[in-house]
């Protein structure tokens, strides 16, 4: 992923809310959402090429989305897919907290990543560049290729959007989240980070759906939970406009 906005426990009625977008180049191959042949329990789309994921969800009341910290500089040739941290919490039963304690002294070997868990006890961020482990606390987050929360306009843009479709809708729909992630507003010069890369590409990767030479947003998923554990989530493959739609109890 590179954006994902954040509803916990931020609306009545719901446990959790995520609009996410996953950038990536043209030609990786992909599998859109559905669930998986050797962990039924698991939906998510697969990256075809490393056999991880980006995001998913399973049973017993688990998540997971990762996104890329983008740093050039740090980038370490022949590191492990690190959409398989996804992959394999789905596909595992630890706690979330067990899990991310186990994966800390190893990061190190991955390139820059932030990752999001929950489980029936909460939900969890973890990032390899600080090592820390923070339980969130109800509340409205944004993550996309840098911290948690950092302040970058398609972050704050999001975020804003998204908190003015939801506080206008008593019971949102995919939808209401789905409309927020086709925003191709780009930030001013004047506003965009330094990560690295050079200014042209700052500003393609500036809104927040991106459309780039070979490289954009491949698709958009948005995900509700309501407080009885009932979970409705659809995805949209952007190469060709399907739609993948799907409604389960996510905590059995």
């Amino acid at each position: 992923m590179c954006l994902i906005l954040i509803a916990y426990r931020g609306h009545p009625g719901y446990e959790l809310m995520i609009a996410a977008n996953r950038d990536e180049f043209h030609e990786r191959p992909t599998a859109p959402l559905g669930f998986w042949d050797e962990t039924p329990q698991v939906l998510a789309g697969r990256d075809l090429q490393e056999g991880g994921t980006w995001m998913g969800i399973a049973g017993a009341g688990r998540f997971a989305a990762i996104t890329n910290y983008r740093d050039p500089c740090q980038v370490k040739s022949g590191a492990p897919s690190r959409g398989r941290l996804v992959r394999d919490f789905l596909q595992g039963s630890q706690p979330a907290t067990c899990y991310l304690e186990q994966l800390r002294p190893t990061t190190d070997r991955y390139n820059g990543f932030n990752l999001l868990l929950a489980d029936e006890t909460g939900l969890y961020y973890h990032t390899n560049q600080t090592g820390e482990i923070r339980a969130l606390t109800p509340g409205w987050y944004g993550l996309s290729n840098h911290l948690l929360d950092t302040p970058w306009p398609k972050l704050q843009r999001g975020l804003r959007l998204l908190r003015d479709q939801l506080e206008q809708q008593s019971s949102p729909t995919p939808n209401d989240l789905l409309k927020v992630l086709t925003d191709r507003q780009v930030a001013p010069d004047a506003d965009l980070p330094q990560t690295g890369v050079p200014l042209e590409w700052e500003r393609w990767l500036s809104p927040i759906f991106i459309d780039a030479p070979g490289y954009g947003t491949r698709s958009s998923t948005a995900l509700l939970v309501g407080n009885s554990g009932k979970a409705h989530i659809v995805e949209i493959t952007w190469a060709d406009g399907s739609r993948r739609e799907f409604h389960l109890d996510w905590r059995a």
